[in-house]
């Protein structure tokens, strides 16, 4: 099968669910909120070594709380972090949240990746701007590429900032057996981009001289030495969601399994320079339970998927005096 030219559907397909993007107008940079308006089992899996999250502990199948009533994406570093505080207002304004007692509590997990070098790193989502993606929010297949949390996002950085390439935001989905899951995915990884059914470089570190990707396995293979980087400026983050019903352990574990997705689709991954993390939520709208084996298999296609169609979505970016193309603008990798 070509990932390519399959059309395969968004997260939004996932009863229950809904997506909205903030771009700011300034630069590159954004945020995406995934919002599950009558709450959904969840659970995270941080595989990366330098993550930026918020919430994740109390995702941990023996902690408490078993619902989620959203998860927000952000560029902006640990700066975008307070877009979460955003989508708590608006939920909160909406009737939405934890009944504590003693007034709503929402509960909006968050991950965030690293988009600075792209434009005037003093703009960062915040709080208004996780509001703003709210208030956009819809059932209708959410736009990918370079918006909202994929707006500012490279991939190919191991051999420089200058030779990297745009990464972005994409989404997929399937169904099988009345079950459908679906995957919402923002790339910034500091690796290369795979299609796993060619093995084909989509987008990654170019050759010297910016015309031809590089293949950044067989060139560290060849001996090629990679630039050090700072740790956690890189990062692929994103939601794993499905209308089964799952309980608190199962959907960590589908957490858990849906990173064979990014292994799939990016090399290298979960390394020391990315904060790689994954949730997934269960709306339980299917009203059934799915087999284990099914939804994790259905999990890593969709997440695969998704990555790949961010990276096919991209769109070329100059910043100062860097070009960072899109995959559908360089030759085929160098032979090593």
């Amino acid at each position: 099968m070509n990932l390519t030219n399959t059309p395969t559907g968004s997260i939004t397909d996932v009863a229950g669910i809904e997506v909205g993007h903030f771009t700011d107008p300034r630069r590159p940079t954004g945020c995406t909120v995934i919002l599950t308006r009558d709450g959904a089992v969840a659970g995270v899996d941080v595989r990366g070594a330098a993550p930026g999250t918020r919430e994740t502990d109390l995702l941990h199948p023996s902690n408490l709380v078993d619902h989620v009533h959203a998860v927000m994406l952000a560029g902006g570093s640990a700066w975008g972090l307070d877009a979460a505080s955003g989508v708590m207002q608006w939920l909160e304004e909406n009737h939405i949240g934890l009944d504590t007692g003693f007034g709503l509590v929402p509960i909006v997990p968050a991950a965030v990746l690293f988009d600075l070098p792209v434009g005037d790193a003093s703009i960062r989502p915040d709080a208004r701007a996780g509001y703003q993606a709210c208030v956009a929010a819809s059932r209708h297949a959410p736009a990918e590429g370079n918006v909202g949390a994929g707006a500012g996002a490279l991939v190919g950085k191991l051999f420089g900032l200058q030779r990297a390439m745009r990464g972005g935001i994409g989404t997929a989905s399937v169904c099988v057996n009345g079950i459908t899951v679906g995957a919402l995915i923002a790339c910034n990884a500091v690796g290369d981009v795979i299609n796993p059914a060619t093995g084909q470089v989509l987008a990654g570190a170019r050759t010297p001289d910016g015309r031809s990707l590089l293949n950044s396995r067989d060139a560290m293979l060849a001996g090629v030495a990679p630039q050090s980087l700072l740790p956690g400026t890189n990062t692929t983050i994103g939601v794993i969601a499905t209308d089964a019903i799952l309980t608190k352990p199962q959907a960590h574990r589908l957490a858990q399994v849906a990173h064979d997705g990014l292994a799939r689709t990016i090399n290298p991954v979960h390394t020391l320079l990315d904060g790689d993390t994954l949730f997934t939520l269960g709306t339980g709208q299917a009203g059934q339970a799915a087999d284990m084996l099914l939804l994790s298999t259905l999990a890593a296609e969709v997440t695969a998927r998704a990555v790949v169609r961010a990276i096919l979505a991209a769109k070329g970016f100059t910043s100062g005096a860097i070009n960072w193309p899109a995959a559908c603008e360089l030759s085929p990798p160098t032979s090593f």
